[in-house]
């Protein structure tokens, strides 16, 4: 296909994942260290298979290791500067003073457990130290491996917690003594070693290993393929092949801006060369990567947290109430590049520009992991069991031709590539660890929660708009994961305290910190966009958020009605609202871009938006007039299209 030329090399992508996603940046090492560093991650990939197959360990014993051998190798792999990332290839002395203490904070749990059970919840000076030790050790890494945000609100959290007593009124509490907070912080499981270490170390790691083994498959390029052989010859193809690829992708990849340079790298140039401008081409690609981790069945890592916090429900639940939301999500962006495409009158790509579509069908079968992890889900199987399984099927389907086949060495490269990309992981919910830690031993999430409400007035749709705003600006630059967990502690009990459903209010703030991603100033997945386009960044940002307005009005949709989450619904009801969510969306694209069957109106536009804020909303009233504005949208269409052909047949 001529347009692989224009694609990115394998250096330029991973000088932009560098540059935006700070759990790219590691060192590239060789020698002794290069050594210790591949024999860790394929260390820390074996422990959490074994542990996967033959049960979990007691909980302090296996998130302390798991915390262990992930600060060990953040130590050795991302360097303290970030101008260094990605061009040193020498470990700092200091670094590997670091990850040899890291090493002794994971094993101190299991080396001394029986000495702290016995001794009741009374802290020993040893312990007192080895628990400041892991503090310091997670703040560090997670700066290194996650970005400044997080771990400067994991600080401020900290501090909150030591000077309790002199904050406003409202916030005031008792204050925890030094040694108090260290003994939360490190010998209970309500700190750094509290559920989201816990989800990392279980459920989380084990589907990033999944992605791995995918990966190594090659099904990313074949999702590329599959989608070029579907969407490619229809109007405006490449923007609707980046759609459609970058949903597939989502399900190996956690990562937003990871996902837009994978992808994008091949959608991209596609797009310019077809006619779409810079700004344009990276906004589909960014919004479209990042609803990604909105698509079920594997969605981003926070949604495995979700199980954990919610309580009393099944992953299988949550990624079945995501389904409608993702479809409208991922419709909604379809959509308005389909009418941008005809509205400055684009072409699909020619047949010479399209794979052999036999060859493309022949791969089909690289779909069935995801198949798998599917049925497993829908069987009840648990999650930790799904994972594993869908690696056997994935080396098994791989196995089917030469070309794909996962051998010895490739193996062992997943295994290692998907340590790697967990280190991030470990670090940002150990970081959300501590937040937790110092919300529960504080009491402030109920008063942040009774403060949203009394900012609110106590109404839904204000506490909504502020809760939205919350979770964007901790959105920013913080990895979705840790986003989720603030916000889910602090802000979501405000909506349930309204009486949301606690599926609908954690949906809503996962959406949202997701989003941020997309949403000038700091929208890192838009700006990774810009990066492979060429265009300018905070234009593509604002691009990429018009092109998903639906995730701006989704999530309040299903506060409003849980029927779009499937919670207490009808099957018959269910159809029917998805209709017309389908036909809002069409005319909310319709009304943003400008243009249906011919340009728009200005009136037209603001009756299709109004119209089709309308008919989302699944409600009896709202749906009538939805449908009214609809009916009239389409009617003045071909009124004014009959017009204009009438006038240009007479001139």
């Amino acid at each position: 296909m001529s347009h692989n030329q224009e694609n990115l090399s394998q250096e330029q992508q991973q000088e932009l994942l560098e540059k935006y996603d700070p759990e790219a940046g590691t060192r590239k090492l060789g020698g002794i260290f290069g050594w210790i560093a591949f024999i860790g991650l394929l260390s820390f990939s074996l422990f959490q298979l074994y542990t996967g197959v033959f049960g979990m360990l007691t909980a302090q014993l296996q998130r302390s290791i798991h915390l262990g051998f992930a600060l060990a190798l953040i130590f050795l792999l991302f360097p303290a500067r970030k101008k260094d990332r990605g061009r040193t290839h020498k470990v700092a002395w200091y670094d590997a003073i670091l990850a040899l203490l890291s090493i002794v904070v994971g094993a101190y749990w299991p080396v001394m457990i029986d000495d702290i059970v016995s001794r009741v919840g009374v802290l020993t000076d040893m312990d007192f130290y080895v628990g400041l030790l892991a503090i310091v050790l997670v703040l560090e890494a997670t700066r290194r491996a996650v970005g400044l945000p997080i771990t400067i609100i994991a600080g401020l959290f900290l501090v909150y917690a030591l000077y309790g007593p002199y904050m406003p009124s409202f916030l005031a509490h008792r204050g925890l003594e030094l040694d108090r907070l260290v003994q939360t912080m490190f010998f209970t499981t309500e700190g750094i070693l509290g559920t989201p270490l816990g989800v990392s170390s279980t459920f989380i790691f084990l589907f990033l290993l999944f992605g791995s083994f995918l990966v190594k498959t090659g099904v990313g390029q074949y999702f590329n393929d599959l989608a070029v052989s579907i969407a490619g010859r229809r109007t405006g193809g490449p923007a609707k092949v980046a759609i459609f690829s970058s949903a597939l992708q989502g399900t190996i990849s956690g990562s937003s801006v990871a996902n837009v340079v994978t992808s994008g790298s091949f959608t991209i140039p596609m797009m310019k060369k077809l006619g779409y401008k810079k700004e344009f081409a990276g906004a589909v690609e960014a919004a479209a990567s990042t609803g990604g981790q909105l698509m079920p069945p594997i969605m981003g890592a926070a949604a495995f947290l979700m199980v954990e916090f919610i309580g009393g429900i099944t992953y299988w639940e949550i990624a079945k109430a995501a389904a409608i939301p993702a479809l409208l999500y991922f419709t909604g962006i379809w959509i308005m590049t389909h009418f941008e495409a005809k509205r400055i009158g684009l072409r699909g790509l020619s047949k010479e520009e399209m794979p052999n579509r036999k060859e493309v069908l022949k791969k089909i079968y690289l779909l069935l992991p995801i198949l798998a992890v599917i049925i497993l889900l829908m069987s009840g199987m648990s999650v930790i069991r799904a994972a594993l399984w869908s690696i056997v099927v994935t080396i098994a389907v791989s196995a089917i031709r030469k070309e794909t086949r996962i051998g010895f060495k490739d193996a062992i490269d997943a295994l290692v590539d998907g340590a790697r990309t967990a280190l991030g992981v470990a670090a940002a919910t150990a970081a959300a660890g501590i937040i937790v830690g110092v919300v529960t031993k504080t009491g402030l999430g109920l008063k942040l929660a009774n403060g949203l409400l009394d900012l609110a007035g106590g109404a839904l749709i204000p506490t909504l708009m502020l809760t939205m705003v919350a979770a964007i600006v901790l959105g920013m630059g913080s990895p979705t994961t840790a986003n989720y967990v603030i916000t889910s502690t602090i802000a979501a009990p405000a909506i349930i305290l309204l009486g949301v459903p606690d599926l609908s209010a954690h949906l809503f703030v996962f959406y949202f910190g997701i989003i941020a991603d997309i949403t000038p100033p700091v929208a890192l997945a838009a700006f990774a966009a810009a990066g492979v386009s060429g265009g300018e960044p905070i234009r593509t940002g604002v691009n990429s958020a018009k092109l998903a307005i639906a995730a701006f009005i989704i999530p309040y949709m299903f506060v409003l009605s849980p029927e779009l989450l499937m919670i207490d619904t009808t099957w018959t009801y269910l159809i029917w609202i998805v209709f017309t969510a389908l036909a809002g969306m069409t005319a909310i694209g319709a009304g943003v871009i400008g243009f249906w069957f011919r340009k728009l109106y200005w009136y037209e536009r603001i009756l299709g938006i109004v119209g089709g804020l309308c008919l989302i909303y699944p409600e009896g009233m709202t749906d009538i007039i939805g449908l009214i504005s609809f009916g009239v949208l389409i009617a003045l269409q071909f009124i004014f299209k009959r017009g204009d052909s009438a006038k240009a047949q007479t001139a």
